[in-house]
Formats: structure tokens, sequence, C-alpha cells
């Protein structure tokens, strides 16, 4: 089995007192600490620069929300659909999202470290020119999601499906994608240097080099 990379988890309390999300509202700088949201829907709704901090969001709905240079640290996504909404400029801090419709996240210029997409559907997710340390993609779905000018490093796909990600201009020296199913990527032959791949892949690849595969 390959190694995957060791991330630091999300540091909340084992006993939250359920929250009402709209309490956040009454805060000046729009932020939530220590708590439980669960079983709500807040869809189409701008949160722009909100701080939530130890908090577990659980069975929750945040279709086509904003959430423009939103600062997230030791929180955890659990069952929520974030569709369409937009984290750009975010920080994104231990933090994991696990079983999450993600579809169409845009994460652009985003600052990730520490973060796991655990079964996640990333379909159509945008993380261009971001920061992305220490992140985990685990049996997540990424096809045509867009890493376009993005740095990776310490960063495991894991059992999933790439197929037609973007990951024009950057480099994937140090990157394990052997496990990762795929028909094409976007991807320039000198920053596929030091990518890890499969001996499958790796026939694909060649060809791309205008290589002929004698078999």
């Amino acid at each position: 089995m390959k190694t995957i990379q060791k991330v630091e988890s999300p540091k909340i309390s084992a006993n939250l007192e359920k929250l009402n999300f709209h309490d956040m509202y009454y805060e000046e700088d729009y932020q939530l600490i220590n708590g439980l949201i669960s079983d709500v829907e807040l869809n189409n709704e701008v949160f722009e620069r909100a701080i939530f901090s130890k908090i577990i969001f659980k069975n929750v709905s945040f279709l086509n929300c904003d959430f423009h240079k939103i600062d997230l640290t030791d929180v955890i996504f659990e069952n929520c659909n974030l569709s369409n909404s937009t984290l750009t400029e975010g920080i994104i801090h231990r933090v994991a999202f696990k079983d999450c419709k993600l579809l169409g996240v845009d994460f652009s210029k985003g600052s990730l470290g520490n973060v796991v997409f655990e079964n996640c559907d990333l379909k159509l997710s945008t993380f261009t020119d971001a920061s992305v340390k220490q992140v985990n993609f685990m049996t997540s779905m990424l096809r045509s999601a867009n890493f376009f000018d993005c740095l990776l490093k310490k960063v495991t796909f894991y059992q999933s499906d790439l197929d037609d990600a973007d990951f024009s201009e950057t480099k994937l020296n140090g990157i394990d994608i052997s496990t990762c199913t795929f028909e094409q990527l976007h991807v320039s032959i000198e920053n596929l240097k030091g990518c890890q791949v499969s001996p499958h892949q790796a026939i694909g690849f060649a060809r791309l080099l205008g290589l002929q595969i004698i078999e």
C-alpha cells in the first residue's frame, strides 16, 4: 500500500454544544467558535470573511454560498453539500471534509494546509493559483477538477478519479497518482518530472511523448 501523507487532524472538543447558526449574524465579525451545527439548510447566503473555528458541520447544506476570504481552522464537514460555493482566497487549516458534495466549489487563490477530503465529490472544483500543502484526497471524485498553476506539496491522491483533471502549469514532482484512475489528464511533459505513476499509466504518458508501445 502506498504511503499516505501525515495530516494533522482538527483539534475539536469531544463534547460540543449544539449552536444556532444564525447567532453568527449578531457577531460583528461573523464568527462561530466551539460548537455543532447540524441538519440545516443555509443556501445562497453570503459569509464573506467569516471565521469558523472548532466547529463540526453535520448534514448541512451550503449550496451556492459566498465564503470569500473565509477562515476555517479545526473544522469538520460531515455529509454536507457546498456545491457551487465560493471559498476563494480562504484560509483552510486542519479541516476535514467527509462524505461531502463539493461540485464546482471554487478554492482559487486559497491556502489549504492539513486538509482531508474523504469520499467527496469534487467534480469541476477549482484550485487555481492555490497553495495546497499536506492535503489528502482520499477515494474522491475529482473529474474535471482544475489545479491550474497550483502549488502542491506533500499532497496525496489515493484511489480517486482524476479523469480530465487540469494540472497545467503545476509541477507534479513527488506527487503519487499511481492508485488513481483517469482516461486523460491535462499536464505538460516537463511538469510530469518526478510524478509517481503506475506501469499502466506510464504507457499512456509515453504516448504523449510520441513513443510507440510494442507489446
